[in-house]
């Protein structure tokens, strides 16, 4: 009978312990001479990292670890701290998993913080480098301040004058806390500029200036303050990562008797500015950008790219952490960053790997100017580990001034904007008209849905909000990198849309992820010849219009002199390219004995070194399949058999300098130099992530019988210096339209 009350201990125990919440953790990896899926296993809990220790551990265990940290699976595990020794608690012992927890805190184990184990014994694991499709990385921790849940929404500025509180951005005002459903200020006593360098940041702002305390009027009623000082380093990307000071003595009525209230006075970047600033320019003014984003779908995330040697390269993503990527962001006139993304995410950049292990204090002007490995040999770093970040960005109320509508789901609809019509705001539709993907890019963008997956100049399939029927926008024209539509050309109060607006008005879809097409210059400098061929082996290339002009009188038994080269077109971007054109549209080329799904796929020319074309090239019409992948990606389209047709992640599509039309037709060139010059998808008639690397440029030397092809690059991949050696050609943009 002496079994009975252990039983029932037992079950109470399990009862009380399903009541109880999970612990909130949340993991990372870390360590010495790692790539970007495999570390010590480290969990963050109750305001500092620990580690887990290798007893009991097992495969089960780091499935469940990878898998909470976005990777697909567990390779394998290592025990006896192979990453090197930890620091700190050791929060995890004896864990038993089974393999399907969603968290590592929802395994048994003896409880967190409860261990009998040394640092030598910390876990590592190995994840498999590839990801959870559409895995969001959530940060539930930064709210938590040392376990003071203060919600990160709930902390504001509010403009200390009423009449500043209609201006976009919110610049400056009261730092405001959330407590208790209250919102109270909080005293200066023990405030400094790190504490609104922390703030500023995380609204968006790269830098602070002083406020003049003078300007604030007598107020009617004293305010409530907050019960804590802050005391904040000034590289925390977020108020929640600062130390909390102790209870400020609680003094008559919670008053604040030798202080006021803290305002905080920041700095925007250049544009986000209401007005130009002279303080912006001042403090991160930079005679030449070494740092830029690329890949990103909103303002304020990208792959990031510095500029070294003149040339522009990625980093290494082994170490990126948050304060690195904050460094990023307030040099190029953002806030702190929110993430520090590893692993390639925004797609893979192209050129060296110019940083490794890179290790700011947060201070830096610039991220080239942190120290990072300059030992080549510890490199071993590919494009798949590219580094990004994600900025904070002022609120500029953008979102608010369009709307989608009709859709099936929130990423699609016809494009409804908030426009000043007789000095009242109106809702209404835009002109179908001329509407292409660069202005639906802008629409994503604007709303935060991503990238553009298609561009639509017909809605009649969604009904939208019948009282914004009529037109309030037309002629518009974006370069793409707009933040809102209104930043865009379009006619002002005079709107012409002749087919009018109904089912005429524009309409977007957007997506999370895109394509980004490559082309290989060194693939093009390498296979570049000279072939004369006989007029009557080129009939049908002559069909298809990729013979010169003059061809048409030249006889059978006479040549035209060709400028050959293969192309081998990467996509390295986050989603299959697609053609725009459905099956029962796509055109049979005799000639390639296959059918074509884009008629313009590629424009080649020959241009004089001052820009203006020399020979008449053509616009290559295009079958797309994978011709060959990165390891492990398997081949998803081909031409052959009416397949279907595109380009997968990871995978390229050559086509041989040995097909007809894959050249140039040079028969009438004088002997000289000259640039040859290649876009891809020039009509921007499919999405893409990036088109600044739509267009690659080769030096050319003719002599009158040989030809040669040399510093082939993709435009914008040199310093603004060395691309100015090609003259008439605006850098890094492809014209538009």
């Amino acid at each position: 009978g002496t079994v009975e009350p252990k039983c029932l201990e037992d079950s109470l125990l399990i009862i009380f312990s399903a009541q109880l919440d999970i612990p909130r953790i949340q993991l990372r990896l870390a360590g010495e001479k790692r790539k970007h899926n495999e570390g010590r296993v480290e969990v963050f809990y109750e305001g500092e990292w620990g580690t887990v220790c290798d007893d009991d551990f097992t495969i089960h265990t780091a499935q469940v670890v990878c898998r909470e940290l976005g990777y697909s699976e567990a390779v394998s595990w290592s025990p006896s701290s192979k990453y090197g020794k930890g620091e700190g608690r050791i929060w995890f012992d004896n864990v038993h998993c089974t393999g399907n927890e969603k968290s590592l805190a929802q395994c048994e184990s003896n409880g967190i913080g409860v261990s009998d184990c040394k640092h030598t014994e910390d876990v590592g694991v190995v994840c498999s480098d590839k990801r959870i499709p559409g895995f969001k990385f959530v940060n539930t921790l930064t709210n938590n301040i040392n376990s003071l849940n203060i919600q990160v929404e709930d902390v504001r500025i509010r403009p200390v004058l009423s009449s500043y509180r209609k201006r976009i951005p919110v610049t400056q005002g009261y730092v405001e806390v959330k407590d208790g459903g209250k919102w109270k200020q909080i005293c200066d006593d023990e405030w400094t500029d790190m504490n609104s360098r922390v703030i500023c940041g995380m609204f968006g702002f790269p830098g602070i200036k002083r406020y003049n305390t003078r300007l604030m009027f007598a107020r009617r009623r004293k305010p409530a303050y907050w019960d804590y000082s802050i005391n904040c380093t000034g590289n925390e990307a977020h108020l929640s990562s600062c130390k909390l000071g102790h209870m400020l003595a609680i003094k008559t009525n919670s008053t604040c008797e030798q202080g006021t209230p803290v305002v905080v006075s920041c700095v925007p970047g250049r544009a986000f500015a209401p007005t130009p600033m002279a303080g912006y320019r001042k403090a991160f003014r930079q005679e030449q950008h070494l740092v830029r984003l690329r890949g990103g779908a909103v303002i304020g995330e990208g792959r990031v790219e510095v500029l070294k040697n003149g040339e522009w390269g990625t980093i290494c993503d082994d170490n990126w952490n948050l304060v690195a990527a904050t460094v990023v962001c307030r040099e190029l006139g953002f806030g702190s960053a929110k993430e520090a993304l590893s692993g390639g995410l925004l797609g893979q950049g192209m050129g060296p790997v110019h940083m490794n292990e890179v290790k700011c204090s947060g201070f830096e002007k610039s991220v080239t100017e942190c120290p990072f490995n300059m030992d080549k040999d510890s490199e071993g770093c590919s494009h798949e580990e590219d580094a990004g970040v994600r900025c904070n960005v002022p609120a500029m109320g953008f979102q608010q001034r369009l709307r989608l509508s009709g859709g099936r789901n929130p990423f699609e609809g016809r494009v409804e904007v908030l426009m000043e019509r007789n000095g009242s705001l109106v809702w209404g539709t835009v002109c179908g008209e001329g509407w292409g993907t660069m202005e639906a890019m802008v629409v994503c963008r604007q709303l935060g849905l991503g990238f553009a997956s298609h561009a639509f100049q017909e809605t009649w399939i969604w009904p939208g909000a019948v009282n914004a029927d009529s037109v309030v926008m037309s002629g518009v024209r974006c370069a793409g990198t707009e933040m809102s539509l209104s930043h865009c050309l379009h006619h002002g109060e005079y709107l012409s849309c002749p087919k009018g607006g109904g089912r005429f008005a524009a309409g977007v879809s957007c997506s999370e992820t895109a394509p980004d097409l490559v082309l290989n210059p060194q693939v093009v400098e390498q296979t570049t010849y000279l072939e004369d061929r006989p007029m009557f082996m080129l009939q049908c290339a002559y069909e298809e219009n990729c013979l010169g002009s003059t061809s048409s009188s030249t006889p059978a038994n006479s040549y035209r002199r060709l400028l050959r080269f293969s192309s081998q077109i990467h996509n390295n971007g986050q989603s299959d390219f697609r053609p725009k054109a459905s099956r029962e549209t796509w055109v049979w080329h005799d000639c390639h004995r296959h059918y074509h799904s884009m008629e313009v796929f590629t424009h080649y020319d020959l241009l004089s070194n001052n820009g203006t074309k020399v020979a008449e090239g053509h616009k290559a019409s295009f079958c797309l399949e994978d011709s060959e992948c990165d390891e492990g990606i398997e081949k998803r389209y081909e031409c052959a058999n009416f397949g279907e047709q595109g380009i997968t992640v990871g995978c390229w599509d050559t086509y041989r300098h040995d097909i007809d039309c894959q050249w140039v037709d040079i028969t009438d060139v004088k002997p000289g130099d000259y640039i040859f010059q290649i876009v891809i998808n020039p009509n921007y008639e499919v999405a893409e992530s990036d088109y600044t690397n739509n267009i690659v440029k080769c030096r050319c030397r003719y002599d009158g019988h040989r030809i040669w092809m040399y510093n082939c690059h993709i435009g914008g991949s040199f310093s603004a210096e060395t691309e100015d050696t090609f003259p008439g050609l605006i850098n890094n943009q492809v014209t538009h339209r």
